[in-house]
C-alpha cells in the first residue's frame, strides 16, 4: 500500500444512497489526484474510471474496478456494522 490517507469523514450525498470518503490531497500523487492513476493501487491502465470519493475541494477521486469492488464491500460491510448496533 502507498501509505494512503483516507480524512475519517464518510459523507453520505443527498442525491444518491452511497456515501463518499474524503481523501487528504497530500496522500496522493499528482497522477492519483489528477485521475490518471487509481487512488489506492497506483494502477494507470487502464485508466481508473470508477468513483472512490472526492478531495475537500469536491474533486473526484477515481480507482480501478478492484480497488472500487473493495471501497464498495467496506461501504456495504460499514452499514451492516451500524444496522446491528441499533
Amino acid at each position: 500500500m502507498s501509505g494512503l490517507r483516507i480524512v475519517c469523514d464518510h459523507t453520505t450525498s443527498t442525491d444518491t444512497d452511497e456515501g463518499s470518503y474524503i481523501f487528504e490531497p497530500e496522500s496522493l500523487t499528482s497522477a492519483q489526484a489528477l485521475g490518471d492513476a487509481c487512488a489506492i493501487c497506483h494502477a494507470k491502465w487502464p485508466r481508473p474510471r470508477r468513483p472512490l470519493g472526492a478531495l475537500p475541494d469536491g474533486t473526484g477521486i477515481y480507482g480501478c474496478g478492484e480497488c472500487a469492488g473493495i471501497v464498495a464491500d467496506h461501504q456495504a460491510g460499514s452499514s451492516r456494522h451500524a444496522l446491528a448496533a441499533h
